[in-house]
């Protein structure tokens, strides 16, 4: 990225960082209602289990279904949000352009590996549980387990697409682009909150200059000779 290059040039990259960041929060979002779907069905399992005496198989395995897909596609998510724990005791006190360095080689060496090798090694184990619909082994089972084990695929998918976010939001803050987009942001941020704050400092900046010419004037006359 050369140093002439235009302002819209420069926050191309940015732009399609955002965009792809969507994609992870409204998983992320989605998904986050399941906690409370868990809890609900969980509840019911156990007022049929010992108000009833009764039980639902389908409903047991509904929990654990609703809680890998909770973890599985959550995962990039809260890696979004920076929420995965860091053992990094140096990390808090690096600078910004340290901890973008940090994320964005901790990104290519090691997250992207990992994605990379759970994406390849997950392919045929997934592919024959497509091949034969698998389901459960339990009678009056749910039956989508072989769609349960897609998660294998798609959540790497997912780590892969915030890690290339990543990339680009990491690169660009060391190429000094997402400073200067911050910078421009806040500055038309503060026009929104307040427009009228540019005309009042004119206003009040005019009005001080009138009163020094006044105060100038009445000194001038002050001290003119009488005739």
């Amino acid at each position: 990225m050369t140093q002439g290059s235009s302002p819209a040039e420069k926050c191309a990259l940015l732009r399609l960082a955002e965009q792809l960041e969507w994609i992870n929060r409204s998983v992320g979002v989605l998904v986050a209602w399941l906690s409370l779907a868990m809890v609900l069905v969980t509840f019911v399992v156990v007022v049929l289990r010992y108000v009833f005496d009764t039980g639902s198989i389908a409903l047991q395995e509904s929990v654990t279904y609703m809680y890998a897909i909770l973890f599985m596609l959550g995962v990039a998510y809260t890696l979004q949000q920076d929420g995965h724990v860091r053992v990094d005791i140096l990390y808090q006190g690096f600078s910004r352009p340290g901890q973008a360095w940090v994320n964005l080689l901790g990104t290519l060496f090691l997250l992207v590996p990992v994605s990379v090798f759970l994406l390849v090694s997950s392919w045929g184990y997934v592919a024959d549980a497509w091949a034969v619909h698998e389901g459960s082994r339990e009678a009056g089972g749910l039956q989508g387990v072989w769609l349960l084990k897609t998660l294998l695929l798609i959540m790497p998918v997912l780590m892969l697409l915030q890690g290339l976010i990543w990339v680009l939001r990491n690169g660009l803050l060391l190429a000094g682009v997402e400073v200067e987009v911050e910078a421009v942001a806040n500055a038309t941020a503060d026009a929104v909150v307040d427009p009228t704050a540019e005309t009042a400092t004119k206003r009040k900046q005019a009005s001080m200059s009138e009163s020094k010419s006044e105060s100038k004037s009445d000194s001038g006359m002050e001290t003119k000779p009488h005739g």
